[in-house]
Parts: structure tokens; C-alpha cells; sequence
């Protein structure tokens, strides 16, 4: 069964509109969350706010927002000022640009999520629009309200869809130079990168999204089940040390060594 969608609106590219929905591509849901409970009682226990000076509890239309200008100086904004800048959502996704698939860095893309045609009326001019950027290998750029604030947006064919990604703003993305440009140009050793070589090829397999699990999920999930059919709390395992590495001074010495054991596996499955 498919996601509700959390978004509907439409689909524009000059005089062609369709509807849609949208539905994040990914999420949390599965993740186990606690809540903080009275040791003694069970009870849940409610979070109250404190003046940090004082020590006196403050009530809720006591609440004020304020973004600091100086040391304990701020500027306080109402609830209401804070509501008039958020956007309303338009509904509309308008295609303003296309750009060539690959120009858009990875690091621009924020959020994923999934836009599919709302209604059978909108299916061919949806299919039509994913159809001509995939033939073309193009992406769209568009703006649209999203999460109360206006984002970019790029939109990419993938299989019958289409997958929106969020993009991020200009002043959230570092500059790479500033951390890559102390690292020295050295060309390697041949004989080093045709090592290296032969380890990628020897580790290289095909990507498995089943191999991305979270052991720490996994093992709450195992002390919740033990725990519920009564079973005592296991005594917590004092982490391994890390083995000390060998101070290498040769690299090929530690290439080779590498190769080798690599190859061990290997022969053990024959």
C-alpha cells in the first residue's frame, strides 16, 4: 500500500497543467522512539519551561522568541511577526528552466521526494513532461512553497515518475576549496595505484540497499522483545579495544599485505 500523500497541487510547464501528490521519499517511521516516564510511577512526565536565573517556572504566554545581538541582548519577535513571513503554499509547481541532468552537484540536493499525476485526466500531460526530460536529459527547475517556506526545486525523471528534490540555499553549502586546497597534487606511484587497483577490484560488488542496516535499531529490538517476555537486563559488554595498527612505513609493503589477505577468503570458498 502506497503513502498517503502529504502535498497535492499541480503540475505546470507554460499552458500544460496537471495535478499531482507528493510524498517524501523517505522517513522515519520505523525508528524506535521512547518516551520519558516516572521511574516510579510510569506515568509520562511533561517538559515545563524555566527561567534560567530565576528559577521560576515561566507559562506559556510568558514564551517570547528572540534572536540574540549581544551578550544576554535580544530582539524579540512575536509569534504573529513570525507567521506573517512564513509563505502560504501556492499549489503550484511552475516549471520555470530546464537544465542539463548532470550540472546540478549532489551536494545541492536536500531533500527527496516522490510527484506522481492525481487524477487520470492529468496522466498524459504528466507523462509527457517526464517523457521529454528524460529524451532530453534534462532536469526542471521550479519554486514552490514547501514546509512554509518558498524552496527550489529540481524535478527528475525516474522510471514512471517523477522525484523532486529540495534544493538547498545558496549559503548552506560550504565551499569545497576551503577544505580540499591543502591537500598537496602529488601524482601516485604507478606501481601503488595499480595495487590499489587490484583491491578495489577485488572488494568491488554490486550496491545492496539490504546492506544498510542499523545495528543499534536491530539490537533495541532485541533488548525490547527480551525485556517484554520478562527476561533480566543483560549486563552491558565493556567495548572492544581497537587492535593497534602496525606503524607502516612502506606503502606498497601494506598494499601487498592487504592483497593478501583479500585473497585468503578467496581461496578458503574454493
Amino acid at each position: 500500500m502506497a503513502p498517503r500523500s502529504f502535498w497535492k497541487g499541480y503540475l505546470k510547464l507554460s499552458l500544460v497543467t496537471c495535478a499531482v501528490s507528493m510524498t517524501p521519499a523517505t522517513g522515519e517511521g520505523g525508528k524506535i522512539r521512547f518516551h520519558t516516564l516516572n521511574r516510579a510511577t510510569h506515568n509520562r512526565v511533561e517538559s515545563r519551561y524555566v527561567d534560567a536565573v530565576s528559577g521560576k517556572r515561566v507559562d506559556d504566554d510568558g514564551i517570547a522568541r528572540g534572536y540574540p545581538r549581544g551578550e544576554d541582548d535580544y530582539v524579540l519577535l512575536e509569534d504573529e511577526e513570525l507567521d506573517a513571513v512564513a509563505l502560504d503554499s501556492t499549489r503550484t509547481i511552475d516549471i520555470e528552466t530546464f537544465v542539463p541532468a548532470d550540472s546540478i552537484a549532489w551536494i545541492w540536493h536536500d531533500k527527496p521526494h516522490y510527484l506522481a499525476p492525481d487524477d487520470e485526466v492529468g496522466e498524459e500531460a504528466f507523462s509527457v513532461i517526464r517523457a521529454a526530460m528524460e529524451a532530453t536529459e534534462t532536469v526542471g527547475i521550479a519554486r514552490v512553497v514547501l514546509y512554509r517556506r518558498e524552496r527550489a526545486v529540481m524535478l527528475e525523471p525516474r522510471g514512471k515518475g517523477i522525484v523532486l528534490w529540495t534544493l538547498r540555499y545558496g549559503d548552506e553549502v560550504r565551499p569545497s576549496d576551503d577544505f580540499f586546497s591543502a591537500i598537496p597534487k602529488e601524482k601516485p606511484e604507478r606501481d601503488e595505484l595499480a595495487l590499489v587497483k587490484k583491491l578495489i577490484a577485488a572488494r568491488k560488488q554490486d550496491f545492496d540497499p539490504e546492506r544498510l542496516q542499523d545495528p543499534v535499531e536491530e539490537r533495541l529490538h532485541e533488548m525490547i522483545a527480551a525485556r517484554s517476555k520478562g527476561r533480566k537486563k543483560k549486563k552491558v559488554a565493556e567495548p572492544k579495544a581497537e587492535p593497534a595498527g602496525d606503524n607502516v612505513v612502506n606503502i606498497m609493503d601494506a598494499l601487498r599485505r592487504s592483497l593478501e589477505a583479500e585473497a585468503k577468503p578467496a581461496a578458503r570458498k574454493r
